[in-house]
This record gives structure tokens, sequence and C-alpha cells, in this order.
């Protein structure tokens, strides 16, 4: 039991961790390094992927390389239209605070990214990818909604939906796992936003529980989309190196082309996590675990229905070209008899009641969020600060990369 429990923790604190931050320490770690899978992981090779190809300084882009997203429907809107109260997450640019706005009383959440951070990782077209991804998310009940975006010269700043029932993997930390149709509920729901994603030809690539929240009702809601991979047609792929360790697909440890089934496989390391209370393979020796998601054969306790142990066997399939949703996607996954119980359009329309109900009293209520978040001291200045401002050359090289970032939905919108 001593040893589950510091495993756990050991798992905690590593899931903390960026994946650049991760690699960077692995590259550090002489044992880890003579492992062949990692160094295979770790090999310099250029990646196909575009995204990934220029690793050098590149000049500033001309007008017609320019990521142009439209002209910005809200130019006035700035900082101080916000009053910010509590830091309620934190990522590898920035932070994200609870917000009321000063006019309508609104409680939003704010994203706020430091342009240098992102720069200085050559970042910029994650961070426009995610963007556009959250312009398109106004139709889906459990993906996050975006209200506007604007930037300053040295931040960008996503208004988003104010969700506070807490990250999947707070509730999953305080109580270990859940039972099954509790999982069964959750899962559903996530499947149908992938679903959806995976219809406007979007591959979400970074499933975990810190990126599920639930609302106060207890129903999922997706976010984080800096990862999300557009313009992938049903039978395209790509190839960049990208995730988090625990839930890494095969292929992309192999660094082989893949495609949007690797969602799915990411949903069956969820769904295994949240019956078993660990990520599948897992191992506090990062190699060893690498190791195990390329060549261990899943084990599951027989404590589960048939009908799970048949999806998760589905989903955490090897090969992608057999892994379940490899032909019809979505369509594979809702026909599954774990899911059976489901009916999906009164799952879509809400009309289910969540096994769990986060019982919130209110937009000031943070009693779901981890308070290594919220104790710490709200920045003096989100709108300008010393230590991240840019010189007069950055600037113009910012506002270049991040042309059109600033957004705000007409009217007809809302209708």
């Amino acid at each position: 039991m001593k040893d589950k429990t510091a495993a756990l923790t050991s798992f905690m604190k590593q899931r903390r961790m960026g994946l650049n931050d991760f690699i960077q320490k692995l590259s550090t770690n002489s044992y880890a390094c003579k492992h062949p899978e990692v160094q295979s992981i770790l090999n310099l090779t250029p990646p196909q992927d575009p995204e990934l190809m220029n690793s050098n300084p590149s000049p500033p882009p001309s007008p017609s390389q320019q990521i142009n997203l439209g002209p910005s429907s809200n130019p006035s809107a700035k900082p101080s239209d916000f009053h910010f109260l509590k830091v309620i997450g934190k990522g590898s640019f920035g932070k994200v605070l609870l917000a009321r706005h000063r006019t309508d009383d609104q409680f939003y959440a704010v994203k706020v990214l430091q342009k240098k951070a992102i720069l200085k990782k050559k970042e910029e077209k994650h961070i426009m990818s995610e963007r556009n991804v959250l312009l398109k998310n106004v139709k889906h009940p459990f993906l996050v909604g975006l209200h506007f975006s604007f930037q300053t010269a040295d931040k960008l700043y996503f208004v988003l939906d104010y969700i506070n029932g807490g990250e999947l993997f707070y509730h999953l930390q305080r109580e270990r796992c859940f039972l099954e149709p509790r999982a069964r509920f959750y899962a559903a729901e996530i499947a149908s936003a992938l679903g959806y994603l995976h219809s406007l030809n979007i591959v979400y690539r970074d499933l975990k529980p810190e990126n599920i929240l639930l609302d106060s009702q207890g129903h999922i809601i997706l976010t984080d989309f800096g990862l999300c991979k557009e313009n992938i047609e049903p039978n395209g792929t790509t190839s960049t190196f990208c995730g988090t360790p625990e839930y890494l697909a095969p292929e992309v440890l192999h660094k082989q082309p893949y495609d949007r089934t690797v969602d799915w496989w990411c949903l069956g390391a969820v769904l295994y996590e949240m019956l078993y209370g660990l990520p599948p393979f897992y191992s506090r020796n990062t190699a060893e675990m690498y190791d195990n998601i390329l060549n261990k054969p899943l084990q599951l306790k027989p404590n589960i229905s048939n009908s799970a142990r048949q999806l998760l066997e589905g989903l955490l399939q090897k090969d992608r070209t057999k892994r379940l949703g490899c032909t019809e996607d979505f369509i594979e996954i809702k026909k599954h008899m774990f899911f059976s119980p489901i009916n999906w359009d009164d799952l879509n329309a809400k009309k289910i009641t969540p096994p769990f109900n986060p019982n919130v009293t209110g937009p000031n209520d943070l009693r779901h969020f981890d308070p290594e978040f919220t104790d710490e001291p709200v920045p003096n200045s989100i709108g300008c600060s010393p230590d991240c401002a840019l010189s007069t050359a950055s600037i113009k090289e910012a506002a270049e990369a991040f042309v059109g970032f600033s957004y705000a939905p007409s009217m007809d919108s809302y209708l």
C-alpha cells in the first residue's frame, strides 16, 4: 500500500510538468538516455511535420506569411476592463485567472499568456491554433467557449467560460477511482466532444484529466486546445511528437505518422485511470513506462464488467489500424456495448443527471480548485509587468506573429 501511495504521489508531481520540461529532464538522466526507445524519442532527426521543421531563428514573417484570422472585432478590450480575483490555473506560458468584468459583472476565466515565452519556444502556431479551435466550439455542450480575445504588447488574453466544478484530475486525486457508471458518463461526454472535434477535422492530441473540467452541475467541459491539429481529414495523418508522457500512444512514441485514432487511445487511457486510479502502463521510471506502452500487453484486473474490459482492449490497441474507432471514428465508440445505457441525444442535451454534483454555491466558490493555484497572489499588473517586458524589436516580432488574434463575436452569434 505504501509503494502504491508513493507511486501515486510521484505520478501527481510528474503530471504537472510540461512535455518540454519533461523531455529536458529526461535528456539529463544518463540511465534513461541509454534506453533504446528513449534514444529514439530524443533523436534529433528533423520531424516530418512542418510545425517543427524549422528550429533556427527566422526573420520576421512577410505579410504573405502572417497568420491572419480576420479583423479584430474588439479593439477596445483591455486588461483594466477586468477585476482579477484569483489564480485558478497555470501553464507553460502563463496563468488562468478568475476575473469579473467591471461593466457587466460577469465572471470569466481569463487565460493570460506571455508572448515572450511563446516566441522563445516557437509556439505561436500552437497558440493561434488554440484560438482557431476555440472559435469553432460555440455549438458543443462539452467544450469550453471563447467569449473574446485581445492582446497587449507583451501578453495574449483568452476570455473563456468560467467553469468551477474542478478538474477531473482533482476529483480523481481525492477519490482514487470512480465506480463504473460514473466513469461511463464522463467517458461518453468526453467521446461526444472528441467526435465533434473530429467532425471538424481537428485532432485533440492532449486528452488527460487536467484538461477535463466539471461544470457547476457536474457535466464534462473539455479545455486547453493548444496541441490541437487542424485540417486532418478522416484518413489524414500528422507526425508531430507532442502530448503528455503517460498518455502518448505507441505510434507517437515510435515517431510514426498518426491519425485521429490517437484521441481514442487517450480516451482509453483516461477511462482506465478513472476505473483503476493510475494510467495504463504507468511506471515511476519513465523509460520503463515508455517501454510498457510500446511492448507490454494490457493487463486488466477482474473488477470491471466485460463490456468495460472489451472497450479498454479496443481503445488501448497498440496497432492503430486495429484500434476501436479506426474505421468509423466516433460512430464505433457510440455503438459499443459499454455505452448501451447511454441515450446520446439526451446526453448532448444535458438531460442525463450527472452522477456527481460539485455543489458549488456560486462563482466565488473555489473549493474544487487546487490550493496550489488559489493560494498564489494575483500579479499586481496583469496588463504589463517588468519581468516580461519585450524589447522594441520583440514587440514588432510579436505583433507580426499574432496578427488577427483579437476577437469578439458578432451579435448574431448570440441569436
